[in-house]
């Protein structure tokens, strides 16, 4: 073999022999660094207001991702655990050197109870969380779950005109046709049709008066019409027309 041809091999083996160092090298860097047992995540430091979400809540739903290292740690699988605990809204995660987790949440805001065993948040979104007994005053809202956003504008409207009259509006419904019904804190029930939902009810509050003092509870008032509106007597519900004189829409 020629002396070039030995200086070749000999070239070539070592740098053979120098990316094989690296490769074994960062083979083990990332052993180490992947190993729990080394770098373990030693604190999870949660941020943020909480109401609903307990430690232990926080806890379970972290337990597999924490045995991870602090390097392995998916912080996106992290974040998204979080999110799916119910009452979590939005959550944010970082590294905080040498061996913390930085959690900041931001719980739901809820602003109404959704058909029945459901919650909507104050951004008119819906979303499914265990009940609490102090959430109770919350209003009944219901209606196509596309629709949460409108149905929380429209109660808010209804129930400030409302309120500045005496009256509290405790639910409000809009049915798949666009219909929409309202009950009031008294149990009087408010059929407001699909249109001119505000000029309605102070079309009610205007002519309530007259309607308290009859002998007969007000269950019921139908307000459908262009002009006038028609009541539903006590437990029976028959209905008398009071200046009505168009078919209800």
């Amino acid at each position: 073999m020629s002396r070039f041809n030995w200086y070749q091999w000999s070239g070539a083996g070592f740098l053979f022999f120098i990316v094989a160092s690296f490769v074994f090298g960062g083979y083990q860097l990332h052993k180490f660094l992947n190993d729990a047992s080394n770098l373990p995540i030693e604190a999870v430091a949660i941020k943020g207001e909480r109401v609903y979400t307990t430690d232990k809540d926080i806890q379970v739903a972290l337990q597999h991702l924490m045995q991870r290292s602090f390097f392995s740690a998916d912080i996106t699988l992290v974040q998204q655990a979080l999110e799916a605990l119910p009452w979590v809204y939005r959550a944010s995660v970082r590294r905080e050197w040498p061996a913390k987790l930085r959690v900041y949440l931001q719980e739901q805001q809820p602003a109404a109870h959704w058909n029945g065993d459901l919650w909507l948040n104050v951004h008119g979104e819906v979303f499914e969380a265990p009940s609490h007994p102090e959430l109770e005053h919350l209003p009944q809202l219901s209606g196509p779950n596309d629709m949460g956003l409108e149905v929380l504008t429209v109660y808010a409207q209804i129930n400030s005109l409302l309120k500045i009259n005496g009256f509290t509006l405790a639910s409000l419904n809009l049915t798949p046709r666009h219909a929409w019904h309202a009950t009031l804190g008294n149990g009087i029930v408010l059929d407001l049709g699909r249109e001119d939902k505000i000029a309605r009810i102070q079309r009610f509050i205007t002519v309530y008066p007259v309607l308290a003092k009859q002998e007969k509870s007000v269950a019921r008032v139908d307000l459908r019409y262009d002009t006038g509106l028609a009541v539903g007597w006590g437990d029976a519900q028959t209905r008398e027309p009071i200046i009505n004189d168009q078919k209800p829409r």
